[in-house]
């Protein structure tokens, strides 16, 4: 029942804002939670690292002690971290932060105080927001509507076997991947097989939702020198269940539905510039003029969307 949604510009413009729209338009899909992979404008040097603090009250003791673990690792904060100033026991935390010397190696340490400080997302382009709330609210109180880059994702969920948390939320970040991150309406049936393999090979996962364990299975086929396209196709092949995913990263957004097909997914707009959404109403809010409307319905469709920027981006780093 969940809603996902995935914008390209053109050119950096206002891509928190369309998003917004698209998953307002499918708030009656999932008003649980919502969340926003959000890529702006990449960092020549640095990451962006989003993070959600446990105990607002508590906040400076904790990015205290995330500090810490950064200088472990050879990194600084860049910049003094920001948060939001809701009135809520959880907090949203930006914070840019300097080179790793292992950025895997970080993120495991960092993880460690995550019942404290849980790390969101890290990219030089990519920014994860998500909490608790409807599409309006989420965007009203992180400022989701004011972001500009080039392209992202939106997810509307209804919460069915997990927890209703911002940290449960979608999208999810491909723990330990920088700039890849996944939108997901559908479940998985073999996901604890994929998850124990993939645990195996040392890879973590900081919830139970399947949708987290797609985002890292296809990086790591793209780690080891599979093509995006023809990870995208084997997934179909090898994961088992009802799902239609968005993944995206610094260069693109790329699509995968199930051998059966029942999550829909339609499109509108002319390659640079698209919109797709689990339902039309939701990508006329972005094109409100009479306009082809693709219906991607086929049974195990897969497809990838450069980013406008997609030739001068550096290459995805596989960091594990």
């Amino acid at each position: 029942m969940c809603g996902i949604a995935g914008r390209i510009l053109r050119a950096p413009g206002p891509v928190g804002r369309d998003l917004v729209e698209l998953m307002d338009a499918q708030v009656h899909r999932g008003a649980d939670s919502t969340g926003f992979a959000l890529y702006g404008p990449p960092r020549e040097q640095g990451f962006i690292v989003r993070a959600v603090g446990m105990d607002r009250a508590a906040l400076g003791r904790d990015l205290d002690d995330f500090l810490g673990i950064l200088r472990d690792h050879g990194s600084d904060f860049l910049e003094d971290p920001t948060f939001d100033s809701a009135d809520t026991p959880h907090v949203s935390v930006r914070m840019v932060v300097g080179e790793f010397r292992d950025l895997a190696r970080w993120s495991r340490d960092a993880d460690g105080i995550s019942e404290r400080l849980e790390v969101q997302s890290v990219g030089r382009s990519l920014e994860v927001v998500k909490d608790v709330g409807t599409s309006s609210e989420v965007a009203d109180k992180h400022g989701v509507r004011d972001f500009v880059g080039t392209h992202g994702l939106g997810h509307a969920r209804l919460a069915t076997e997990s927890s209703v948390s911002p940290t449960a939320s979608h999208p999810f970040w491909a723990r330990p991947f920088p700039d890849v991150a996944i939108v997901h309406n559908g479940q998985i049936t073999n996901y604890y097989l994929w998850r124990n393999r993939l645990e195996r090979r040392g890879y973590r996962f900081m919830t139970e939702n399947d949708s987290e364990l797609i985002a890292v299975w296809i990086s790591d086929r793209m780690r080891h020198g599979m093509a995006k396209s023809a990870a995208l196709g084997q997934s179909v092949r090898e994961i088992d269940g009802v799902f239609t995913y968005l993944i995206a990263d610094e260069r693109s957004i790329g699509f995968a539905k199930d051998r059966w097909a029942i999550k829909p997914l339609v499109a509108m707009g002319e390659a640079p510039e698209i919109a797709v959404a689990t339902e039309e109403q939701a990508v006329r809010r972005i094109y409100r003029e009479e306009g082809a409307v693709t219906n991607y319905d086929g049974p195990a469709e897969t497809r990838t969307w450069l980013a406008s920027r997609a030739e001068a981006a550096p290459a995805v780093e596989a960091a594990a």
